[in-house]
């Protein structure tokens, strides 16, 4: 089996969904990626600031591989996602939905269709991405420390290990001097693959400096098609097992190596592979040919692919589109509203008209 990688990751604070199906009780979790250094000082920060983050806003497969489970909330409503919390008022909750499906509306019809939910999509994904780069300013300034604009490796590196409980002025010195670190098996890892992934952020000619776009492409590979291409590879060569440089079926479903100890994790590993094995069949594998190339994923993932946008909106539309007329009233969408917003409203129906 291809040796898995551990992989950067600090999960986004919006949606923990590839992430969440790995928290099971008495299970051993599946491939480590960044996020276990994390867990070691969650409060740090300063760590959150300048680690790549293992989950992406408004991308289907977090950067371990793990499909994002909160996608369609997260396209659906942007930056209105914290507004929903579980323990939000009920009838704030509709009205503020409400006031969503107008938005949504375009045409002012009282009923969306798929092109007006693909346009919707498009808009929210492109609202993640300028919070992307608002973030990314400030993370920049964080790793700048001369303010010139440009960041070398081993400011970043020095940051990073600063992060992780190491004394930054020691870290400097030892670096400047090419004195060993003496770092843990773990971190050094960990700083192989950020290394490997600054150097395809840095753009040709290369100079081995970080700009602030290309820092942006080094924290959010979406915003560039060939961190994206990079992206891709990283997750076809953590889940190939055969080195192929495709995915089987067989290979994208596979269950992390371990033992299952109580029914309720078993559960959840039925939960996660049954939804796996229907992304590849029914999305990624566009030639139904049961292999996953990497032209193919490299579609999937991409954010702003508006053929993708539109079959997502399909695909939403279809989830709550009970009378089969290829589009969703505001009725629907406030009954199947915990797969909108992920908060369900009691009483859905109550006052809609009069509110409306």
């Amino acid at each position: 089996m291809a040796r898995r990688r551990v992989w950067s990751g600090y999960v986004g604070p919006l949606y923990l969904a590839l992430v969440a199906v790995l928290l099971r009780a008495g299970v051993q979790a599946r491939p480590a990626n960044m996020s276990a250094l994390k867990d070691k000082n969650p409060n740090s920060k300063e760590e959150n600031e300048i680690l790549p983050p293992d989950h992406l806003n408004g991308v289907k497969l977090e950067m371990d591989g793990h499909i994002n489970k909160d996608f369609h909330q997260e396209v659906f409503l942007g930056k209105d996602m914290e507004e929903f919390e579980e323990d939000s008022e009920p009838r704030r909750n509709r009205r503020k939905l409400m006031e969503i499906f107008r938005k949504v509306d375009f045409n002012r019809d009282r009923s969306v269709s798929a092109k007006e939910m693909q346009r919707w999509i498009m808009e929210k994904t492109e609202e993640h991405f300028q919070e992307a780069v608002k973030e990314n300013k400030l993370s920049f300034r964080a790793v700048d420390p001369d303010g010139d604009g440009h960041v070398t490796w081993d400011e970043y590196r020095v940051k990073f290990l600063a992060s992780k409980g190491f004394d930054e002025k020691q870290m400097a010195e030892k670096i400047k001097n090419n004195e060993e670190l003496k770092l843990d098996e773990e971190t050094q890892e960990v700083l192989e693959s950020l290394k490997d992934r600054w150097f395809q952020a840095d753009n040709p000619p290369a100079d081995q400096l970080l700009n602030e776009q290309e820092f942006l492409s080094f924290l959010h590979p979406e915003h560039s098609r060939g961190m994206l291409k990079y992206m891709v590879k990283e997750i076809i060569r953590d889940l190939d097992q055969d080195g192929d440089q495709k995915l089987t079926l067989s290979e994208f479903i596979s269950l992390p190596m371990g033992t299952v100890e109580n029914q309720q994790a078993q559960d959840i590993d039925d939960d996660w592979v049954r939804e796996r094995k229907k992304e590849f069949q029914e999305v990624i594998d566009a030639n139904h040919d049961n292999v996953i190339t990497m032209e193919e994923l490299e579609e999937y993932m991409d954010p702003m692919n508006e053929y993708n946008a539109l079959n997502e909106a399909k695909q939403m539309i279809a989830v709550a589109d009970e009378n089969q007329n290829h589009s969703l009233e505001l009725e629907e969408i406030l009954k199947y509203s915990e797969y909108f917003t992920g908060s369900k409203l009691m009483d859905y129906a109550r006052n809609v008209h009069e509110e409306f």
